[in-house]
């Protein structure tokens, strides 16, 4: 698999985490990959084959060509079904509010259309992404469309941008009552806040990013056991520390670290 990250215009920077690509051949034999959660909605352009995501363990849906994944709480599985070829657009945490037509968290866990989205916008933006034939052609594409939307940069709330960045900072190690301190805002007005603009709790998207970290130690080798790992992450024991790593990725991290997640691996460490 070929995959390449790309950073935005300086005009997008603080909604746009990155741009990344994704191209493989056809494979004889596929299996499901898996997507963990990462507190980031992504905008995404199928040019090749589409890609098969299962609801459970038995039924599936083709996505839509163009759509947005809303937040994950819990893994994703998608099996490619010929060609990939993929772009995408992966927001920061509160990115994509200023762009949404429809409230964030009724998008959770689910890959909604560009056309239920932004109409016979989001069909043309589709369009103009599938014929492309660069990478190039196609970030400036969706750079012009975007920047088209943004007709109130305002709509990014400071206090919430503050939250994600010390919650990024920390590596989702802090309690929520600490981060309400830090902010000047009490817990519930915070969780009303979150809800709203990023379709997660601030609880919720601390235990990803958390997790995130974790991930990265785990793949990086960085850590002599697990349970030495799980107290790097500031986890309260072993148990909280298995029971938050199966929620997010299905597996236990000694089964996580025998199987790498072919496709989710890819994204950590980077952008």
């Amino acid at each position: 698999m070929d995959y390449q990250t790309f950073e935005p215009g300086s005009a997008l920077q603080e909604f746009v985490k990155c741009y990344w690509t994704l191209e493989s051949q056809e494979e004889p034999n596929t299996e499901r990959q898996t997507i963990v959660p990462d507190g980031c909605m992504e905008m995404i352009f199928h040019y090749g084959d589409l890609y098969r995501q299962y609801t459970n363990a038995q039924n599936s849906i083709l996505q839509p060509r163009c759509f947005v994944i809303g937040q994950l709480t819990h893994p994703l599985e998608i099996e490619p079904t010929g060609v990939t070829g993929i772009f995408s657009v992966r927001f920061h945490p509160e990115g994509f509010l200023p762009f949404a037509s429809i409230p964030i968290k009724e998008m959770e866990n689910t890959a909604v259309s560009l056309e239920k989205l932004f109409g016979n916008e989001g069909f043309e933006i589709g369009q103009k992404i599938g014929n492309a034939t660069a990478t190039r052609e196609r970030i400036q594409a969706i750079e012009s469309f975007l920047l088209n939307r943004l007709t109130d940069i305002h709509t990014i709330d400071r206090i919430i941008k503050t939250t994600v960045e010390t919650i990024l900072t920390a590596s989702g190690q802090l309690s929520i009552d600490q981060l309400s301190k830090q902010v000047h805002i009490n817990r519930r007005q915070l969780e009303r806040k979150f809800a709203t603009v990023i379709g997660l709790s601030p609880k919720q998207l601390s235990k990803t990013i958390r997790l995130q970290a974790t991930l990265k130690m785990l793949l990086a080798q960085q850590f002599s056991s697990l349970t030495a790992l799980a107290y790097q992450g500031e986890y309260y024991d072993q148990a909280h520390f298995i029971k938050d790593f199966k929620e997010l990725t299905g597996l236990t991290p000694k089964e996580f670290y025998g199987d790498h997640l072919k496709m989710s691996s890819l994204f950590y460490g980077t952008a």
